[in-house]
């Protein structure tokens, strides 16, 4: 299985590919945990969450994925379960809060929230992640070795 999850090839793709989704994704984990970038930090979020029906494991794990995760899907370090991670969350988040939003961003504030179509494309490459891995210069690569 270790075999598997860290199996990627030299593609630069992969590489910009998961960049990219960390530097997104890391400033949400650091709004739940630090409150940092205008967030509530971490008792007030799993306060939020829990109101919100959420178990404070799960807030916990979201929090751990979305910070942590995405330091590490930078590195490359076992992209495949960072990935997945994110692909879970992203799903759940957006079952639960956003679908009936509909599908695009309120960009200009006039809809009671947001739509799906930030969530489809972390979901999107996530998948791209956890098929192809996490290609150059990734951690994953060089523990393969």
């Amino acid at each position: 299985m270790w075999k598997y999850l860290l199996q990627t090839d030299k593609g630069i793709t992969p590489l910009c590919v998961r960049i990219a989704l960390g530097i997104v994704m890391f400033p949400h984990g650091a709004q739940k945990v630090f409150g940092w970038f205008g967030g509530h930090g971490f008792s007030h979020t799993l306060q939020a969450f829990y109101s919100m029906g959420f178990p404070a494991w799960a807030t916990l794990m979201l929090m751990i994925v979305e910070l942590l995760g995405a330091l590490l899907l930078i590195a490359g370090f076992l992209t495949r379960i960072w990935a997945l991670g994110f692909l879970v969350s992203m799903t759940i988040c957006m079952s639960i809060s956003h679908i009936q939003h509909g599908f695009f961003m309120n960009w200009f504030g006039q809809k009671a929230g947001e739509g799906i179509e930030y969530h489809i494309l972390v979901i999107g490459i996530a998948i791209g992640l956890i098929i192809q891995g996490g290609g150059a210069l990734s951690l994953d690569r060089f523990f393969k070795k």
